[in-house]
């Protein structure tokens, strides 16, 4: 039995689409070596063959805006139809993967998709509009609709995420990151959140020349977050208690994808959501938020923003 995946779209300077379905298919040495993409066939071309593959997903379909791309991620990642049209797949597909990160194609492309029953993962950030954060929350609900940031699954927050760490009263948590707040905020709040102890409330935005706001939680404790525009790669979180202080830099792009990958094949399977809607509602919020507090320099409720479930 193969799950049948189909992969969409792609984005300016984002090559999820080749790195997702070299996880799930394993890839051509040749054909992911001229991909353009040097920096994902340095990281794949590192992995163990075991690594590869993702219970029984199999992409078996690809599109992207432009018939020279998808015929590139084809010979990649061995993927035997490229079609000419997103609903091409209907009928054709069990599962599909938006791979495209500008927030405003992911209605649109989901929509067919998820209205015809067909589980859907769209890559972050979901949406920043808040209605159509109201038009997917069914869909999250259901199990058909999974959308998140792979840092939400970094392995380097692993022992953190398990209590193996004893901050103790954690005092502030700190995430910094390039580029900025609304493309890259989500990496951030999706490694972050998941770590406290409590719910976002506000988003405020700081002064700087660069993206900057603190997101407080419920029980008062501040979560600074920077986007620092065009620099160097860098994905650093810092967590700071009472007990224990820790920083963590996220570089393994493979693994993180991997699992969230998995994470999706098990919701496919098992027909209900692997994250807790709430959290993803959260998340979104808190970046809708963000991008307010940072165009109005004024601290921005969550509970303004509607209440979402």
């Amino acid at each position: 039995m193969v799950t049948r995946v189909g992969m969409l779209g792609m984005s300016d300077g984002n090559g999820h689409p080749f790195s997702f379905s070299a996880i799930i298919n394993g890839y051509s040495d040749s054909g992911m070596r001229h991909s353009g993409w040097p920096g994902i066939y340095d990281y794949v071309s590192r992995r163990h063959g075991s690594e590869f593959g993702v219970g029984d997903l199999r992409v078996t379909h690809a599109w992207t805006q432009h018939v020279e791309q998808t015929a590139l991620l084809c010979r990649a990642a061995s993927i035997a139809h490229a079609v000419s049209s997103p609903t091409d797949m209907l009928g054709e597909v069990d599962a599909v993967v938006i791979a495209r990160d500008d927030h405003t194609s992911h209605l649109p492309l989901a929509k067919p998709f998820l209205e015809a029953g067909i589980p859907v993962f769209i890559d972050k950030p979901l949406t920043l509009d808040i209605d159509e954060l109201r038009w997917f929350t069914p869909y999250l609900e259901s199990g058909l609709l999974m959308s998140c940031s792979g840092m939400r699954y970094a392995k380097e927050l692993d022992a953190c995420r398990a209590g193996q760490v004893n901050h103790g009263e954690i005092r502030l948590a700190r995430g910094t990151i390039l580029n900025d707040w609304e493309r890259y905020g989500i990496h951030l709040l999706d490694a972050i959140l998941p770590l406290m102890s409590s719910r976002p409330i506000s988003v405020s935005a700081l002064p700087g020349q660069h993206d900057s706001v603190v997101v407080l939680l419920e029980d008062g404790v501040p979560v600074h977050i920077d986007a620092l525009g065009q620099v160097p790669a860098m994905f650093r979180i810092e967590v700071m208690g009472s007990q224990h202080i820790s920083s963590f830099d996220i570089t393994d792009n493979f693994s993180m994808f991997r699992r969230t990958l998995w994470a999706f094949w098990r919701q496919v399977v098992e027909g209900r959501p692997t994250i807790a809607t709430t959290e993803t509602l959260d998340v979104i919020r808190t970046l809708i938020a963000g991008k307010m507090a940072l165009q109005n320099r004024k601290e921005v409720s969550l509970d303004g923003l509607g209440d979402l479930l």
